[in-house]
């Protein structure tokens, strides 16, 4: 990317898989070995997926936002890591639960992500734990809603 805003598509995970598990395949399982089986869950299927696209058309970030609140698979793939598209992925998410009417978002981070989402207005709760043999932390953040 050269510093162009990446196009964002939301979508169902019917709709969004492939390009979705292509960034998932590349930054979990690949780059940080994160088992295939503990990947991909049940809660793919039912939650709100975004996808974000370089200037080529190319899948470069993905995240979802499941039906209670919670923000997961969060992922860039790293030649894009440090280009906005993380962030673009997460204010989609929040904005897309602000339309749900969530009050409130939670978040596992794996804590060297901890000051990206404090940026974005999330606070940690709680004590470090392990996630498929990760160290995360509990992140929360309050939604105002808009008038």
């Amino acid at each position: 990317m050269s510093g162009a805003a990446p196009r964002l598509v939301t979508g169902s995970w019917d709709e969004l898989q492939t390009d979705a598990s292509s960034i998932r395949q590349a930054v979990f399982v690949d780059e940080q070995s994160v088992p295939l089986e503990l990947e991909y869950d049940d809660a793919d299927a039912v939650s709100l997926h975004v996808v974000a696209y370089d200037g080529r058309g190319r899948p470069v970030g993905t995240g979802r936002l499941l039906p209670d609140g919670h923000v997961g698979r969060m992922a860039v793939h790293r030649h894009a890591r440090g280009l906005g598209v993380g962030g673009a992925v997460l204010d989609a998410l929040i904005e897309q639960a602000r339309q749900r009417g969530h009050t409130q978002l939670l978040l596992h981070a794996q804590t060297r992500a901890q000051a990206f989402y404090e940026t974005r207005g999330f606070h940690a709760e709680g004590d470090e734990f392990l996630e498929a043999g990760i160290v995360h932390v509990l992140m929360v953040r309050a939604l105002e809603m808009r008038a």
